[in-house]
């Protein structure tokens, strides 16, 4: 007897038995899905994933593969991925303990593909802060260096941690990634320019060897208007089919059992990621409903669609990073879709940020751009009053540094020199 996937069953609602599946699921791209749900099936006898190899092209976006790229396509497909890689780490003496062990996969689970650590509280509920720290730092001793750091600058000193360079040379590199006030006097030191090197050594982001340079994009919703109606769709043709063969054995023995609920348990995650995918599409065509007709995106906050769907918003954010839709108005990152509203009109904050990006792109790198000039500019430019700290939490939403440590960074790439 074979059992296949349902994709059209209505999900089950077991978010405590399956979180643990659940969340790299949830989170994985679409075109990664593939390798994601490999470790999860890879003892298991009696469950295979049947990838979609063969996909409509309506499902990407309009950029046609040759025959060449598909090659490289095919020849890439067994690479080892990021989560496997960090899995197959995760053993004494480094991790001694099954306590140790446990945190660490979950550790892994909260790894973007930058190979960044993006925590998820709920998800460390039965383990003590210090102790997920504990095991966290010991990620400075796993391949790609850096991976589990929290930002670059965590990840350079995760590498510095473990290099072989000299003792004097180390501590000098850690001194200039974390004093940017004495940057000017360490630059006259004896081994600067050996520091400086050193720093340049590591890769950032640490997971940028895994990461593909792909020709297209995936969508995982697809919203259409047709016969006067709008409708959301889910891309159930990219993925895999994960087939439970018990053919010939006796699903009543402990072993069989165990095995055919962790196959299922997978089936769940699976069908709760295209469930929540789904609700977040139907939210986003209610809330943004005028965008699908030509219109402007209106403000939307994660926490709105978190507290409709009974997910906390760091749930959500996993679920729409690196997900597209493909609607009449192109191929759009979810992402796109939150945005909140500044000032007494409703300007979207995703405008007041591509405008701080451009800002920001065009400074003179001698004397960047502080955030009260950027508060200045942006105010002049839109006619509309913004506080400073608004400025701030804009420009750290964004991963951009302040105006003194991209001086400094500016300094560190010979782009400057301090004065």
């Amino acid at each position: 007897m074979k059992l296949r996937q349902n994709l059209t069953q209505a999900p089950k609602t077991k978010l405590n038995q399956t979180l643990r599946s659940w969340l790299p699921i949830l989170q994985a791209p679409l075109d990664e899905m593939d390798d994601v749900l490999k470790p999860f099936l890879a003892d298991n006898p009696f469950a295979k994933i049947s990838p979609k190899f063969k996909k409509a092209s309506n499902f990407f976006s309009d950029i046609s593969k040759n025959s060449v790229s598909e090659k490289i396509e095919s020849l890439s497909v067994a690479k080892t991925s990021l989560y496997e890689t960090l899995l197959a780490q995760i053993e004494p003496p480094l991790f001694p303990t099954s306590k140790s062990q446990t945190i660490a996969r979950r550790i892994i689970e909260c790894i973007n593909p930058d190979g960044y650590f993006e925590p998820d509280s709920e998800y460390f509920a039965d383990f003590a802060p210090d102790d997920v720290e504990r095991v966290r730092q010991r990620f400075a001793y796993l391949e790609p260096i850096g991976v589990g750091a929290k930002d670059a600058k965590e990840a350079i000193k995760f590498g510095i941690s473990v290099c072989d360079a000299p003792e004097e040379v180390c501590r000098l590199a850690v001194e200039i990634l974390g004093d940017e006030t004495s940057l000017k006097k360490l630059q006259k030191s004896t081994n600067y320019a050996k520091a400086l090197e050193l720093i340049k050594k590591f890769n950032i982001p640490p997971a940028i060897d895994f990461s593909e340079p792909s020709q297209h994009v995936q969508a995982d919703i697809f919203i259409e208007i047709k016969d006067g109606g709008i409708s959301v769709r889910i891309n159930d043709e990219a993925y895999p089919d994960i087939e439970i063969d018990t053919e010939g054995v006796d699903a009543t023995q402990e072993f069989v059992s165990s095995r055919l609920k962790s196959a299922k348990d997978v089936i769940d995650a699976l069908d709760m990621r295209k469930a929540t995918l789904y609700r977040i599409g139907l939210m986003l065509v209610e809330y943004q409903y005028e965008y699908f007709y030509g219109g402007d995106m209106k403000p939307l906050k994660l926490s709105d669609i978190a507290e409709e769907l009974g997910r906390s918003p760091s749930t959500i954010s996993r679920a729409i990073s690196g997900k597209f839709i493909s609607s009449s108005r192109g191929l759009c990152e979810m992402r796109q879709f939150f945005t909140t509203s500044v000032g007494d009109e409703e300007l979207s904050n995703a405008t007041i940020k591509e405008f701080l990006i451009n800002l920001i792109k065009n400074e003179t790198k001698q004397k960047p751009l502080s955030d009260l000039k950027l508060q200045e500019l942006i105010s002049q430019k839109f006619n509309t009053p913004i506080v400073r700290r608004t400025i701030t939490k804009y420009r750290k939403s964004l991963n951009i540094a302040s105006s003194s440590e991209r001086k400094r960074e500016y300094a560190l790439r010979g782009e400057i020199t301090l004065e």
